[in-house]
């Protein structure tokens, strides 16, 4: 049996008050499995609170970011750095298509990735197809075609095996793909069945902690 991630992306969704309901009530419907690493990437505001509701009630999840700063420190209004990050996140989101539509660049995701990996943040890299290109020290890269995020209509477990396995041999340092773009406890396993998907990266499904959790079930 492969191991598998599966990251919640909770984009720019919940409080502090809807991210304490969503943590109780996953956490009774949560069971850890040995072969599953599950992650949760919430807004930069709640990041504390999931991370010492994890640790204080001793739940097997770690939690990532959904972004980093590509400066390292500085005057930078608004940004958070890797090494502030680093405090509570093992895992980065990293050139998501959603930043990349406000013009992040191959160059800035190529600074981000430095800067998590020297920090001991295992980047996740965003790509919407093979050709994109993926920064050394990239480990995970997660396939998300734009046409299947938040549309309700996902890719084929075929064609995002096809991609995936595509990313892998044009880039040796790449240990692990995810596949993303509405996933659903209906279809999570079509993907994370075939050969080279290797989990998933989940968006709306994941702001539903019965679906989310249904979801880590069916892997």
């Amino acid at each position: 049996m492969k191991n598998l991630l599966i990251v919640a992306n909770w984009k720019e969704n919940k409080n502090q008050e809807e991210t304490a309901v969503f943590l109780s009530d996953f956490s009774k419907t949560y069971e850890a499995r040995p072969n599953v690493t599950v992650v949760i990437c919430p807004p930069y505001l709640v990041v504390p609170e999931v991370w010492d509701f994890i640790k204080s009630n001793n739940i097997q999840i770690e939690v990532g970011v959904q972004n980093i700063s590509k400066f390292e420190e500085g005057a930078h209004t608004g940004e958070i750095s890797a090494r502030e990050a680093s405090e509570f996140a093992r895992f980065a989101i990293i050139g998501h298509s959603e930043r990349r539509a406000l013009g992040e660049t191959d160059e800035d995701v190529k600074k981000k990735v430095e800067l998590a990996v020297k920090n001991n943040i295992e980047p996740i890299v965003c790509a919407v197809n093979e050709s994109v290109p993926i920064p050394s020290g990239t480990k995970i890269v997660a396939y998300e075609p734009v046409e299947a995020i938040g549309t309700g209509n996902p890719d084929t477990p075929e064609n995002a095996e096809s991609i995936a396995k595509a990313i892998k041999s044009k880039n040796n340092q790449v240990q692990s793909t995810l596949y993303g773009g509405s996933v659903t406890a209906e279809n999570v396993r079509k993907f994370t069945q075939m050969q080279n998907i290797d989990g998933v990266l989940v968006g709306g499904a994941s702001l539903d902690p019965i679906e989310f959790s249904s979801i880590i079930k069916q892997c």
